[in-house]
């Protein structure tokens, strides 16, 4: 039985998030979202510095999303809980933890550039999460925008089946409404966009809609069984046939509802959140949350159910002058202040001091939260982003976001000596914050090191240590974070660990085959083929332990080793001096030692670089890239430039970006996306 008490049935709450590529307008999106649904009586401008979602200072000096924020509002009934998502590849990582906790995405596409390099990456992140999505194709007013374009990029590099459920009325500066093929009725704005006129079909656009409207009809009943039964029977689908198809194939990914609109002008916005509402999911619409027991038994689902034991998953930390604040997808159970919870993941308890509904920088207090709720609470101590908390009598952990490894470093120090401890404590809160940054102190140089993912992440950091902990630091250049892979390996490797100084001794042999994986630079791979038990499973476990402790130092420069596979092919143990800590030894120091004897490839990482440049400097473009080993793998002429993409070491491009305005007076554009990585021309140290 469902809480009496829950104001909002599960069937009305809507938990999603906007993703696009930077500057697509993601974040004009949620501002209009916003102010349509009442929430705000203003509407803010990204331009203009207020804007709801982007609060931070940062965000909007810089004028882009860089940190994720939960907004709520309601539309027509329903809580649709968003999440406004950044679109620059540097802060990747705060996408796949909002992706990890929703239910379903708005995908923003610019009508002119349609699927850019970060659409893809965010809509393949969602294919990972199994993410439903609808489509917004944006700046349908911009000149050269096009939404037949977009969709056939979206249909080539995206999804086989976008199903354009709307008619532009009006193109580039002229756009003034869409035509809506499934109700086939015409939605036109007024100048201010704050009016939506529902009315008839245009005369000079009904054979256009009842073409695509036919269209749509026979893509969607090729996909949908129910569709194509009625659409043989009767030649057509009805619109509450089309729908409810929609709908399905939405949820399970066959398909993708493609709508179009200008966020800025307020155009569009109404259906979009119709949209939403009628074919993204509710919480009752995903499969239940799976789980690990507590003590590593087995697997328990928790379906999405005030009334079940609670389960919810950590997905940001954020400090602010109100207190800790730590924002929970609840995915069971339901939690009201004051309560106890078990922290899973740090084995303690927590107290839930308040519950808040989340607006960006603002909150609302609340009582509870139940099931499919998105909120902040204040009080926990030890949670952090990928936490598991749960009800103390019902112990699981779920699976928490991936963490990608970082590729760029700095070096930092306190200006000041006096401001050394400071230093360390805000880079402790950082990294509380944002997992993806890595902050340790480099043991030949005693310099205190801070990771990231990208140029741009570091210097957000850098500037949030300055100016929300008033500590002046000093920052070194930018350095790439290399790898070691093994270019030819080596077989039948004999190592003996033998310990005796008094007492038990210690006993361990191991004979090792090392040889590279087929994908470079990635992954390791542990295997035994030991016969006869010579070496009991117990201590393969830890040989396997051990390998991967050498993993940490390579033997070329002392950076991290990947891309290996290894082989236990034999080994020998003694009677009483054999153990788990002397084979785990073993396992480390025999490896060591193997890798020394081993051909070592030095490993950089390379991005996939995409550079919008005015036709007439691509001459001088292509000759920079190239003199930064780029190696480029297509151009394209398209509205507004010649597109130009290329591989690039990643180390080449510190500084680029004022390198490309110089070559291009100010006009070309550049965005990243990582690839993975590649041999280094010359070792670095």
């Amino acid at each position: 039985m469902r809480n009496p008490l829950h104001t909002d049935p599960l069937a009305t709450v809507r938990n999603l998030g906007v993703l696009a590529h930077v500057d697509a307008g993601k974040t004009t999106v949620t501002e209009r979202i916003l102010y349509a649904t009442g929430t705000t009586h203003k509407q803010g401008e990204v331009h203009d510095g207020t804007t709801v979602t982007d609060f931070d200072p940062q965000e909007r000096d810089r004028g882009i999303t860089i940190f994720a924020a939960a907004v709520s509002c309601t539309w027509d009934g329903h809580r649709i809980n968003l999440i406004d998502t950044p679109g620059h590849v540097d802060f990747a990582d705060e996408v796949e933890r909002s992706l990890r906790v929703l239910d379903g995405a708005i995908a923003v596409f610019d009508a002119v550039a349609g699927v850019e390099p970060q659409s893809e990456s965010v809509w393949r992140q969602a294919d990972r999460h199994g993410v439903p999505r609808i489509a917004f194709v944006n700046k349908m007013d911009r000149a050269g925008a096009e939404l037949d374009a977009a969709v056939a990029s979206i249909r080539e590099r995206l999804h086989p089946s976008p199903l354009v459920v709307q008619l532009p009325i009006g193109a580039e500066g002229a756009f003034t409404g869409a035509v809506d093929l499934i109700r086939m009725r015409a939605l036109t704005w007024t100048d201010d966009g704050t009016t939506a006129h529902d009315g008839p079909v245009p005369d000079d656009l009904r054979e256009e809609a009842r073409r695509r409207r036919r269209t749509l009809e026979e893509a969607v009943a090729e996909l949908h069984p129910g569709a194509l039964e009625e659409f043989c029977d009767t030649g057509a689908l009805s619109a509450r046939t089309l729908t409810s198809a929609l709908r399905d194939l939405t949820r399970s990914g066959e398909g993708v509802v493609v709508l179009c609109g200008s966020a800025y002008r307020n155009r569009g916005v109404e259906p979009l959140l119709d949209a939403v509402l009628a074919y993204l999911p509710s919480p009752l619409d995903v499969p239940p949350v799976r789980g690990t027991r507590e003590d590593g038994t087995g697997v328990q689902d928790r379906p999405a159910d005030p009334e079940a034991p609670f389960a919810a998953l950590a997905f940001k930390v954020n400090a602010t002058s109100t207190g800790r604040l730590t924002y929970l997808r609840l995915y069971s159970g339901t939690i009201e202040r004051g309560d106890t919870v078990w922290d899973a993941t740090a084995r303690r308890t927590e107290r839930i001091g308040r519950i808040l509904r989340v607006r960006a920088d603002r909150h609302a207090p609340l009582d509870r939260a139940v099931a499919g709720d998105i909120v902040a609470v204040v009080g926990l101590k030890s949670a952090r982003a990928g936490s598991t908390l749960c009800a103390p009598s019902a112990p699981l952990v779920l699976e928490p976001p991936g963490v990608a490894e970082p590729v760029v470093s700095v070096a930092l120090e306190a200006l000041r000596a006096t401001d050394t401890g400071r230093l360390a404590s805000a880079l402790a809160r950082l990294v509380e914050e944002d997992p993806s940054l890595v902050a340790r102190t480099d043991p030949e140089t005693g310099q205190t090191v801070l990771s990231g993912m990208g140029e741009l992440h570091l210097e957000v950091a850098v500037e949030k240590i300055r100016r929300d902990h008033g500590t002046a630091v000093n920052v070194g250049r930018p350095r790439v974070s290399y790898r070691e892979t093994v270019g030819r390996g080596v077989s039948g490797f004999v190592f003996r660990h033998v310990k005796q100084d008094g007492g038990a001794g210690q006993f361990a042999h191991v004979v090792l085959d090392v040889e590279p994986l087929g994908t470079l630079g990635t992954g390791f791979e542990f295997r035994s083929v030991v016969v006869g038990g010579r070496v009991p499973q117990e201590y393969v476990r830890a040989v396997e332990a051990g390998c991967r402790d050498a993993l940490a130092e390579g033997p070329s420069g002392g950076h991290p080793v990947t891309g290996l596979r290894v082989t236990l092919t034999d080994g020998a143990t003694h009677v009483k001096d054999s153990s788990d800590t002397a084979f785990r030894t073993a396992g480390r120091l025999g490896l060591r030692e193997a890798l020394r004897a081993c051909a070592m490839v030095l490993l950089e990482p390379v991005v996939e670089a995409t550079v919008t440049v005015p036709e007439e400097t691509v001459g001088g473009v292509l000759g920079d890239l190239a003199a930064r080993r780029g190696r480029v793998t297509g151009s394209a002429t398209r509205p507004g430039g010649t597109v130009v993409t290329a591989t690039v070491p990643l180390a080449e491009l510190f500084g680029y970006a004022t390198r490309l305005r110089s070559c291009t007076q100010g006009r070309g554009t550049f965005t990243t996306r990582p690839t993975g990585y590649a041999p280094a021309p010359v070792p670095a140290r």
